[in-house]
């Protein structure tokens, strides 16, 4: 038992700040700050969010190439979901929007750029798979593209009225059904030729618990995934109060924070690959997470939110259309030769943090 302890730690040292979570709920009960609580819950949650992930995979290695490609689709984004879920329930639905921006814009920029420096500086100019990115970039822009049509057409009535809030609704739904039939059709694509644009199993998996049975992957799968929902509750719970003790924006938060606790063990995965030279991985696990949120999660949401009488409409400001349309086109840009180096990933980092200062300053 002491050695399996050990080694769930040793693995994956982000499973030691399990603790944290535990201190979140009993911070939580007992009325403390609300930044101390919303603090420990984002921290909490990074964990329990990379163990979704890690049962996925373990789940995924022992049931066959076909069936991991749709368990990596579906549960790939699953702590994201959950917060934006929660979120939505709340009534907090900028903070929804802004965490679909964010989720992009860190993947694209962020964790790509990470990779592409690191794993630049340390073995030069890297190779990856240049067909399969650019099939992703090209699939990425389209679906960005599509997420901009709410807002033009918002933009071009003069604004929503009372008349026009129900076509917004109607066009927001529309695209979302759309964006899911895409979806599907790519997952089908990907599951028939076991390399599609959404599924990652042609990619060789990165599983921290080989010896994991199925009933355990499970169990934890199940486990994680009711931790997440826990702390969810009281990390949503805490933004408006945290809001307005600090005075920064409920936008900022949605773009930052909720991306960066949902995916951050996915997000150090796609930067350790890319030290080791895998950079085909790398680069597949950055563009791919951005993908599952603009073609998965992003009409889940729009769905999720109609069923729970909170209609969440695809309308977004100009200022978050021009950063996600740039972001997917320089991404494309890097993505187009099949060959990457350091330049190339500090140009991403250095816009990301460029964005990041103008969305904290934005109110």
């Amino acid at each position: 038992m002491r050695q399996i302890v050990r080694s769930f730690f040793l693995e994956n040292p982000i499973n030691l700040m399990l603790p944290v979570a535990v201190l979140a709920v009993v911070l939580n009960q007992i009325g403390a700050t609300p930044v101390w609580v919303l603090l420990s819950a984002a921290v909490g949650l990074i964990p329990l969010a990379g163990l979704i992930g890690e049962a996925t995979e373990a789940i995924a290695s022992l049931t066959g190439p076909k069936l991991s490609g749709l368990l990596n689709a579906t549960f790939g984004n699953a702590a994201e979901l959950i917060i934006t879920i929660v979120a939505i329930r709340e009534g907090l639905l900028e903070l929804v929007k802004a965490s679909i921006t964010g989720s992009i814009l860190g993947n694209l920029l962020f964790v790509l750029g990470m990779s592409i420096l690191l794993g630049g500086l340390k073995h030069g100019v890297q190779q990856f798979d240049r067909q399969k990115a650019s099939s992703d970039s090209m699939l990425l822009l389209l679906s960005v593209t599509a997420l901009t049509i709410p807002s033009l057409f918002t933009q071009s009535r003069g604004g929503v009225g009372i008349g026009d809030a129900r076509d917004v609704e109607i066009l927001s739904l529309g695209v979302a059904g759309l964006m899911v039939v895409l979806y599907g059709l790519g997952l089908f694509y990907g599951l028939r030729l076991q390399d599609g644009p959404l599924s990652r199993a042609s990619a060789e998996p990165v599983v921290h618990h080989k010896a994991w049975s199925v009933r355990a992957a499970v169990i934890m799968l199940l486990c994680s995934t009711a931790g997440v929902v826990w702390l969810s509750e009281i990390l949503v719970g805490q933004v408006e109060p945290v809001v307005a003790e600090l005075g920064i924006s409920e936008f900022f938060l949605g773009v930052i924070l909720v991306p960066i606790v949902g995916n951050i063990a996915e997000h150090l995965v796609a930067v350790r690959v890319a030290l080791r030279n895998r950079m085909s991985l790398s680069v597949e696990i950055a563009v791919g997470s951005s993908l599952q949120v603009a073609l998965f999660v992003v009409p889940a949401l729009v769905f999720i939110s109609l069923a729970m009488g909170n209609p969440l409409t695809l309308v977004f400001n100009p200022f978050e259309l021009i950063a996600l349309i740039g972001g997917v086109l320089i991404a494309t840009l890097v993505a187009e030769d099949g060959e990457s180096n350091w330049l190339e990933g500090s140009v991403l980092v250095s816009l990301y943090l460029m964005l990041a200062l103008a969305f904290f300053l934005l109110h």
